[in-house]
């Protein structure tokens, strides 16, 4: 009897938590309705099976329980039983599969005049790419993949010299224009999805894969990898914004393209040292560094990294927050450095200094640092020299006050909150696996012994 009751309030509390459950579907945002009309019916389908065979088992468990004196009754076949049994349970599985089959159909068809857009994942980030004033993607081939080319567009494609680079920032559509999204992979296996358009997709290295909708709604909304793909998996986001039409064609008229960026590979050295005149009055002639104006040591630091840190302090992603009073003076100072080619001058200039060992100013246990960085290294590189494909900087040789200073503004959200951030939301999100002050002394100390 105990049985029974448990499989009786099984239901009831399934049947409860299933319409007064506050996880449901976000608000839809594009044209796939029928997704979840499909869902809806599938929930109905199992839904009723799952009532009837476990009230069905909780009545067997009441009406053929042991009685004493009462001997059961062995019954091997009914073909009546059996018949109906067949029958209904052909038809639950058609209404499973029939929706599905129709919607599928619907998935892999494009409606003519979709607008395209590449989505290009890696471990751990999202960037975009598309087509230019001709309509055409240029090829893209993984050995074309460097630290200055990440989307691998080959560069004797005529076709790719216009197409737009969107790295490390948001997607765009435009509202109410069909879209295709091609999805690629440059590593491991990744999933493309955005809960309110209803559609996801695998990213398959080696392959091109795809999947379309339609925007019917304004606002931003989370692009997540719903595909195991590394330590953090779960940090791989990103954001789609859904514009009005007008407002998409301004975005995408600011962005660069393939071309622009080719332009800027050969940088100005003797333009990058004149700019530099200015940061030196604080980080030193030579890029060492002051602890004293509280200005870090820049020689040695990857500059594809400072080139971006200046782009976002000169756009406000980086230095916005008031707790970061030292971000705050860096901010003005980088809008002197009047565009994205005098920040690549620069960048390129301060990779040219000598670099030599900082002093030590922080102590901890090495020991225990060590295994706290097996974490961090999966993006940083083992021996902490940072690596450009998942944009994680130098930590090797650098200041250690300053990294534990970064450390701790990341752990208070006063770096990396800022929505256009993404790569600081990712170290926001890894922060926390340092419990407590120790252990980012602990953390910093290991990195000074390498």
């Amino acid at each position: 009897m105990a049985i029974a009751v448990v499989l009786i309030l099984l239901v009831v509390g399934s049947v409860i938590f299933h319409f007064w459950s506050p996880w449901w579907f976000t608000p839809i945002a594009s044209n796939w309705g029928m997704i979840d009309d499909t869902v809806n019916l599938t929930f109905w389908v199992t839904g009723i099976v799952f009532v009837l065979i476990n009230l069905f088992m909780a009545y067997c468990i009441i009406r053929f329980r042991h009685r004493k004196g009462n001997k059961a009754a062995y019954e091997p076949e009914n073909k009546k039983l059996e018949i109906w049994l067949t029958v209904i349970t052909s038809i639950g599985v058609a209404a499973l599969l029939a929706p599905g089959l129709l919607v599928w159909a619907k998935v892999v068809t494009v409606p003519e005049g979709a607008m395209e857009v590449e989505a290009v994942g890696q471990q751990w980030a999202w960037s975009y790419r598309y087509p230019g004033n001709d309509g055409v993607f240029g090829t893209t081939s993984i050995r074309h993949v460097t630290a200055k080319n990440p989307f691998g567009v080959d560069p004797d494609d005529p076709n790719g010299q216009d197409d737009v680079l969107v790295d490390g920032k948001h997607m765009h559509l435009p509202m109410g224009q069909p879209v295709k999204l091609l999805l690629r992979s440059k590593d491991v296996l990744h999933n493309f999805t955005v809960p309110q358009f209803r559609v996801k997709m695998d990213l398959v290295p080696g392959m091109v894969s795809y999947i379309w909708l339609t925007p019917t709604r304004t606002g931003k909304f989370d692009v997540l990898c719903e595909e195991l793909c590394g330590l953090a998996h779960f940090a791989m986001r990103s954001k789609v914004v859904v514009q009005e039409q007008n407002d998409f064609d301004a975005w995408l008229a600011t962005q660069p393209t393939f071309a622009s960026a080719t332009e800027r590979m050969e940088p100005d050295l003797a333009s990058g040292q004149a700019s530099y005149a200015v940061c030196g009055a604080c980080h030193g002639a030579q890029g060492e560094g002051n602890a004293m104006l509280n200005a870090p040591k820049l020689a040695g630091q990857n500059s594809w990294y400072i080139e971006q840190q200046l782009k976002n302090y000169k756009s406000g992603v980086r230095g916005y927050h008031e707790g970061d009073i030292y971000g705050r003076q860096m901010a003005p100072m980088a809008g002197t450095l009047v565009d994205d080619k005098a920040i690549a001058n620069v960048s390129a200039y301060i990779a040219t200094l000598p670099e030599k060992r900082v002093s030590d100013t922080i102590i901890g246990n090495t020991r225990r640092g060590k295994d706290l960085y097996r974490t961090c290294g999966t993006c940083h590189g083992d021996d902490g020299r940072g690596i450009w494909a998942t944009h994680a900087p130098r930590l090797k040789n650098m200041d250690d006050w300053y990294l534990k200073r970064q450390l701790e503004n990341f752990k208070a959200g006063i770096r990396g909150s800022h929505p256009d951030d993404p790569f600081g939301q990712q170290m926001v999100l890894m922060s926390p696996i340092l419990g407590d002050e120790q252990a980012i002394d602990d953390l910093v100390a290991y990195l000074g012994a390498l």
